[in-house]
């Protein structure tokens, strides 16, 4: 990659593989302090926010400063679907607010209504949620909303396209953007909920680059992937199992992805976010490998 770009380009890593919001008894021993200081220990300037950040502004500030971190953006949970839009909005000011003050310039945002994402039990492809139109109708409409509202702050909401939701196929994708303002609504790329859905990550990243704002970078476990879909296991559970992982560590060739952001000048994060169980995959050595993989393979 060009030096301009380099400079446009940060890389970050979330949290989630050193604690789990989904699964809070996954490293559930280890610090705020520590996940953050191996963070900057394995090379990366920004994360996400997790559940056991401080949410005080000047406390989380200055423990991220000590480190030369910074905030990328935090996940939002969306019930545009199954909620009146006005609880929504609420939260939304919320956060949007408390990411205004961290200094990100994204939001993220996935829809959660009817999601099976937190389900133990609920099978991943069996149970996969499908919008009504009138459902993705009031999600595409409520989306726009939440843009405007990011805007008067200077930010972007990226849509977060996830497994064990409503938006998490091609499809599903191409049917949000075509219904959404491209100017309010800008999508998260993640490799590993499309890889794991069966999707080509290239396709989207092809059709959708424009508005491609934020970039999560997952690798999965092809065999895991496999068994998940032969056992009928949930999105909980295959995370246990360890279908994801760090990039360079599982079956997706990222070469490809880093090219094409690459020719067409991406600016933005770049986010390694991997959920495994700790206690499996060291969280600290996961992200070392991670960080070297990335350099190797785009030169940042």
């Amino acid at each position: 990659m060009s030096q301009h770009q380099e400079s446009k380009v940060k890389i970050g890593i979330a949290p989630i593989g050193w604690t789990n919001d989904d699964m809070p008894e996954l490293g559930q021993e280890i610090t705020f302090e520590q996940c953050i200081s191996e963070m900057a220990l394995a090379g990366f300037t920004g994360t996400e926010v997790g559940n056991k950040y401080p949410r005080d502004p000047q406390v989380l500030k200055k423990a991220l400063e000590l480190r030369n971190l910074e905030i990328a953006s935090a996940w939002f949970s969306a019930f545009l679907t199954t909620k009146p839009f006005q609880e929504t909005e609420v939260a939304f000011i919320k956060h949007r607010d408390f990411l205004y003050e961290m200094g990100a310039k994204v939001i993220v945002v996935s829809e959660q209504g009817h999601s099976i994402q937190g389900k133990m039990d609920a099978p991943l492809f069996d149970a996969k949620p499908v919008f009504t139109d009138e459902e993705w109708k009031r999600l595409t409409v409520g989306l726009n909303k939440l843009g405007s509202l990011a805007q008067e702050k200077g930010m972007n909401i990226v849509f977060h396209h996830h497994m064990g939701t409503g938006v998490q196929t091609t499809e599903e994708v191409d049917r949000l953007m075509e219904m959404t303002d491209p100017e309010l609504v800008h999508l998260l790329f993640d490799t590993g909920h499309l890889f794991f859905s069966g999707a080509d990550p290239l396709v989207v990243l092809e059709r959708y680059r424009p508005r491609i704002k934020h970039v999560h970078l997952k690798d999965v476990r092809l065999d895991v992937a496999e068994k998940v879909k032969q056992e009928k296991l949930s999105f909980l559970q295959a995370v246990k199992e360890g279908v994801f992982t760090v990039p360079g560590d599982g079956d997706f060739d990222f070469a490809p992805v880093f090219k094409r952001l690459s020719e067409t000048d991406y600016e933005g994060w770049m986010l390694v976010e991997a959920e495994q169980d700790p206690a499996k995959a060291n969280p600290l050595e996961y992200a070392i490998m991670a960080r070297e993989y990335i350099k190797k393979a785009s030169g940042i």
